[in-house]
């Protein structure tokens, strides 16, 4: 069993250095899991509550930001990142849905994008709502202050 959860881990880590070096940091859907992680890594959580196959600012945010090499780069070494999406046609199973009710009530989440940093004990340090043309070097910079 120890054998086959190293195999895991050594292949999330292998997976998670592809994205990178391709501009595509690794995306949890479990805020849970992602609160774990943050705790065994000593990072931030990065949640974007999006919708992901309608927002226009959300696709620019994402096109622009979130999709980039330096973001990813960036994230594998100071975040874990949960995506809570809110699709119109993308599939996603009941469950899920639920979760990301959950938590878009818990966080007041009233537009989308919104962007919320918490420390590895879930504390809210950060709600941005909305996407203001940031790039990926003012978006991290913001990131920066919150450490």
């Amino acid at each position: 069993m120890k054998h086959l959860l190293l195999a895991f881990i050594a292949s999330l880590a292998l997976t998670a250095c592809h994205a990178a070096e391709e501009g595509h940091a690794t995306w949890l859907t479990n805020y849970e899991q992602a609160l774990a992680a943050a705790k065994k890594d000593k990072k931030l959580v990065l949640m974007d509550f999006t919708g992901s196959d309608w927002c226009p600012p959300c696709k620019a945010l994402h096109k622009n930001v979130l999709a980039t090499k330096d973001f990813a780069e960036y994230a594998e070494k100071h975040l874990v990142l949960v995506e809570v999406d809110f699709p119109n046609s993308k599939p996603q199973s009941d469950e899920l849905k639920k979760h990301n009710a959950e938590l878009a009530k818990k966080f007041g989440i009233e537009g989308y994008p919104t962007i919320i940093v918490v420390d590895a004990q879930g504390k809210e340090l950060s709600k941005e709502v909305g996407y203001r043309g940031d790039t990926p070097k003012s978006f991290i910079g913001k990131l920066e202050k919150l450490k």
